[in-house]
């Protein structure tokens, strides 16, 4: 295998250094993911960003209250169609903020207060929390997502009975494959140091795109998130400027990311998107839209807190979550950080970005400002071959599209791929190769690699 002269200096560099901690791979006769890494703080409360004042610092422990809150269709307008009743349920591995948990939560949801939903095939107990879009409705195309649930039968929603949509033939309910190929499917991303992610200047995205062109090109990476100017960036249809968030870098705003989760998976109409998506007139539950920002009685003010809508707290929660914690580095997983540039993992899997000078203009929250944002990611998106692509276009992100997930945590992640078909790395890392994909080189870079440096790989992503 012929790797670029510099990185494979890297590489040897790392041999000397861990040559000490090799000895119990030393007989390696087969790779593997040893699984989720565990941590003392799994399970407990979502750390803040340091530097944080005590006024940031209230609203970032009101938005985690609103986070983890339960929806109801009376008091929260919750449904009439839904995925879920709670951000926490799908966000909540290793704790509040992460990505889809090991047991899945929606088999008590689905059936909460009486409600009369039954199971989708390709929700299975052990598996990942998946929303579903259609890839066609009526002969034409769709990509917009469809529902699992409905609040019919539950106690707080009234006479309204309207009914599950259908799913097509099923598959595999565990991986989501080999079922209706007019369903695909998303897991939820991890929010962990979004707002970090959020104050990333456009310009340092662009600045990063262009470098190390000529190793790309030989690698076959290119990368254009939803491109409308130049075709080589994804830009928001609004002002021009980068999105940046979910699996095809839709969405530009951590508002806009938590205000369209808000309509789509739990059906709650908000001030940025204030229509139901279904209108049937016996089902709609609460105020319309059903959360607004809540205008203080002048007699009886509320605290600064209780003013902002669920959507504003949401998106401070987010804003102000800490990036995840990697495990301390030892001889391995550095070699493994050199093999995972070596093969070319890091082209597009980028280790960090910054931060400007300036605090993101959600808030102002000066401990966002000048900040290294080890994230590896390119916030781009890639052409990821016919083996993964969906079906779906989202701007000008195609239909084997897709943003470069950000890798940081991704040992504490249980589910990989946009549709969380394996909990495998290795099985992930094969993922990425097929017709058409940017990552082919590499892949077939790393699986070149002897069982030693393989492995090393697999142990440094799940140190991260």
């Amino acid at each position: 295998m012929r790797i670029h002269n510099a990185l494979a200096g890297r590489v040897t560099a790392a041999v000397l250094l861990a040559a000490c901690a090799l000895a119990p791979l030393a007989a390696l006769s087969q790779v593997r993911d040893p699984g989720v890494r565990k941590s003392s703080a799994d399970g407990g409360p979502p750390p803040a960003l340091p530097g944080l004042s005590s006024e940031a610092l209230m609203y970032f422990q009101a938005g985690l209250a609103h986070f983890s809150e339960t929806e109801s269709v009376s008091d929260d307008g919750l449904g009439p169609r839904f995925n879920s009743d709670s951000c926490s349920s799908c966000h909540s591995q290793p704790f509040v903020g992460g990505s889809s948990p090991a047991t899945n939560p929606l088999f008590s949801i689905a059936i909460a207060q009486g409600a009369s939903n039954q199971m989708p095939w390709f929700i299975a107990k052990n598996g990942p929390v998946r929303e579903a879009r259609f890839v066609t409705s009526n002969g034409l195309p769709d990509g917009g997502v469809h529902d699992l649930f409905t609040i019919t039968g539950r106690a707080d929603a009234g006479t309204c009975n309207i009914a599950q949509p259908g799913f097509g033939s099923p598959g595999n309910p565990l991986t989501g494959q080999g079922g209706s190929r007019n369903v695909v499917f998303r897991i939820p991303t991890p929010t962990f140091g979004a707002g970090l992610i959020e104050a990333i200047p456009d310009s340092v995205i662009l600045a990063n795109h262009q470098s190390n062109s000529s190793t790309k090109q030989r690698f076959g990476v290119g990368g254009h998130p939803n491109a409308i100017i130049g075709g080589a960036v994804n830009r928001s249809a609004n002002d021009g400027t980068l999105t940046r968030f979910g699996w095809k870098a839709q969405n530009k705003s951590l508002l806009m990311f938590a205000g369209e989760a808000y309509n789509v998976e739990m059906g709650v109409s908000n001030e940025l998107f204030p229509q139901e998506r279904d209108e049937t007139a016996n089902c709609q539950g609460g105020r319309s839209p059903n959360d607004q920002m809540n205008i203080p009685n002048p007699s009886d003010p509320p605290s600064p807190t209780a003013v902002l809508s669920d959507l504003d707290l949401f998106a401070m929660f987010m804003r102000m979550l800490a990036p995840p914690a990697p495990a301390t580095p030892t001889g391995i997983t550095q070699r493994g950080s050199a093999v995972f540039s070596a093969v070319g993992c890091a082209l597009c899997h980028t280790p960090s970005l910054a931060t400007g000078p300036h605090p993101n203009g959600g808030l102002p929250i000066p401990a966002v400002a000048n900040q290294a944002v080890p994230l590896f990611s390119d916030l781009l998106v890639h052409h990821m071959g016919t083996g993964l692509a969906d079906g779906i276009t989202q701007g000008a992100a195609g239909p084997d599209e897709f943003r470069t997930a950000p890798l940081w945590g991704l040992g504490q992640r249980v589910f990989f791929l946009h549709d969380g078909r394996t909990s495998d790395l290795i099985q992930t890392i094969r993922a990425h190769a097929s017709s058409g994909s940017e990552a082919n080189q590499v892949v077939q870079n790393y699986f070149n690699l002897n069982p030693i440096d393989q492995q090393a790989l697999i142990l440094f992503l799940r140190s991260l």
